[in-house]
């Protein structure tokens, strides 16, 4: 009996961003409304008048949301999908600046070399 095919890293990865990119895109419409911890803390203890606005503030997608559509739906997942393209992009990234690469010293993995048999030393 043949042990069941791994599906490959490609096709991995391809999965994880779709799943990424459908939650972004259409499910964080659902998430839930209320502030989230920090935000709940500071008006527990009475600090979240003190909260500024950052840099960024008036950026393209500040607050979840794009400022060019009206529509707070699409809004918000475009906004998301972005956001998903943009970690996914440098996270990639990331890996291959470094991952592992055969060097010189060390022989590169073909198939010509994985399908010999080791030799025994004597």
């Amino acid at each position: 009996m043949r042990a069941p095919r791994r599906p490959s890293t490609a096709v991995v990865a391809a999965g994880i961003a779709v799943v990424a990119l459908v939650l972004a895109g259409f499910v964080s419409y659902y998430a839930a409304s209320t502030p989230d911890g920090l935000t709940q803390v500071s008006q527990q203890e009475g600090f979240a008048d003190t909260e500024t606005d950052h840099a960024a503030g008036e950026g393209p997608f500040a607050g979840y949301e794009t400022g060019f559509l009206d529509d707070d739906r699409l809004s918000g997942g475009v906004a998301g999908v972005v956001g998903v393209l943009v970690v996914l992009t440098l996270g990639s990234g990331l890996v291959l600046a470094v991952r592992r690469r055969p060097g010189r010293d060390e022989p590169r993995d073909t198939a010509d070399t994985a399908d010999t048999e080791p030799t025994s030393r004597v």
